[in-house]
């Protein structure tokens, strides 16, 4: 039986809802992680250090596609909860129609400029042919990119989270299947492994559009909507957080680069690769959990009722506490066997990156209260604090520890920062939440 956004929420029916969300966000980033595999198994470690300097441009202007759908669906959920259906599917068409347009001038702009930002980035020479390559090729899908991910959250808007699963499978098993092919079996590279995850983009990013056309059960359908620029503005606002996380992890990760080119070469930046894939998995499930926790926030918040809202606000707090301490355990534990599977073939680096998963860790443990603060202004509508928590978090407290800490404790220091600027980021997030829980009624 399908569960209602208006229904009370026990914490196996909290569970029930957000699993799909959880699984479909981990199944994400595992077949990211298989782009990752092949090429650096098949391509090598220069191939697989170029597609990774060159992905922190590509997720920014991916992050457009975030900020449009994270900011139009708490607005649509809010809406829902107002039981103003007719607006909230106006709202939808409007989000989905600029998504395409956004997509579309995105894609423009990085495939003119990919080789002077790769260059920008710090790629060596024996790697620009690599990163314009796959740069240039993932970047023509970004707009079915933008749509893939905008869709994962609109589903749970529309009470169809496991349909999201269902499509995140198909688009997950399609770029699997494609990489072995291309890369395995071709041979064609980081060119290969770009257009496998173009293709399985588009079954994300186009199929979902066939269902919101037509009929459907749900409260959402695609209509014929005039653009208007209030609500749009609104929801870019709203979701502003999401591009600036996106935005501000992508500087960050360039910085990390440049340090670790530095203090490290190619194997830091390969090392880095690593652990940015792995910590995809681990941070799928936070990410997952408020996707399909924010559209019930918004739901409730929309109908002022305080009662579900404190409800779901002390179970997510507990549950996002325990997932954080048993993933840092998992993740000390797993460090080898997991850089085995990447770099096994190279001792040094294997070793380097068994290191350093273990030391970053550490950052687990407040991870999940940090997304899980953020996502709940924005399914409050409250994109100004939600972003600040993110540009605090992502770019300040992580750009600052990653300059500071290496000329402390050299290389060791660049794999101790993420934790240190995640318990600033804790102090910040905490001290919101205490701040405004009288008026949103959440505490």
């Amino acid at each position: 039986m399908e569960i209602k956004l208006s229904e009370h929420f026990t914490y196996k029916k909290l569970l029930r809802f957000c699993l799909s969300p959880i699984v479909m966000m981990v199944f994400t980033s595992i077949y990211g992680v298989v782009d990752g595999f092949f090429v650096s198994n098949f391509a090598g470690k220069t191939s697989f250090a170029a597609i990774n300097l060159v992905m922190p441009f590509i997720m920014v202007l991916g992050g457009f596609g975030f900020m449009v759908a994270s900011g139009a669906s708490a607005l649509v959920a809010k809406t829902l909860g107002e039981e103003d259906v007719k607006r909230a599917n106006e709202i939808f068409s409007m989000a989905i129609k600029f998504t395409v347009i956004l997509g579309v001038i995105t894609s423009v702009v990085g495939i003119v400029f990919m080789r002077p930002i790769s260059v920008l980035l710090g790629a060596e020479e024996n790697m620009i042919t690599d990163c314009v390559v796959y740069g240039r090729t993932v970047l023509a899908f970004n707009t079915a990119f933008m749509l893939q991910n905008g869709f994962q959250i609109y589903l749970s808007v529309a009470e169809k989270p496991k349909l999201g699963l269902y499509y995140t499978v198909a688009a997950g098993l399609t770029n699997m299947i494609l990489d072995a092919v291309f890369v395995g079996l071709f041979n064609w590279g980081v060119a290969g492994a770009a257009v496998a995850t173009g293709i399985s983009q588009c079954v994300g990013g186009i199929l979902p559009i066939f269902y919101f056309i037509r009929g459907n059960d749900s409260p959402l359908r695609i209509i014929n909507a005039k653009c208007e620029a209030r609500p749009l503005i609104k929801a870019c606002t709203n979701g502003s957080s999401e591009l600036m996380s996106s935005v501000s992890s992508s500087i960050v990760s360039a910085l990390y680069n440049f340090q670790l080119l530095k203090y490290a070469g190619q194997n830091g930046v390969a090392t880095y690769g690593v652990l940015m894939y792995i910590q995809f998995i681990f941070v799928a499930i936070f990410i997952g959990y408020t996707i399909g926790m924010s559209p019930i926030v918004s739901y409730n918040y929309g109908a002022q009722n305080k009662d579900e809202l404190k409800n779901l606000f002390r179970k997510s707090v507990i549950m996002m506490s325990a997932a954080g301490i048993i993933m840092m355990i998992l993740g000390k534990a797993l460090a080898s066997p997991l850089s085995e599977i990447f770099v096994g073939y190279d001792d040094e680096l294997c070793a380097m990156a068994t290191h350093a998963f273990g030391i970053f860790a550490y950052a687990f443990v407040l991870t999940g209260i940090n997304i899980f603060a953020s996502a709940l202004f924005t399914a409050l509508n409250n994109g100004a604090i939600s972003a600040i928590i993110s540009f605090l978090r992502t770019l300040v407290f992580q750009s600052v520890t990653v300059i500071v800490f290496p000329m402390i404790f050299d290389i060791d220091g660049i794999w101790y920062a993420i934790t240190f600027a995640e318990v600033f980021a804790f102090i910040i997030s905490v001290s919101f939440i205490i701040a405004k829980r009288k008026k949103y009624g959440y505490a």
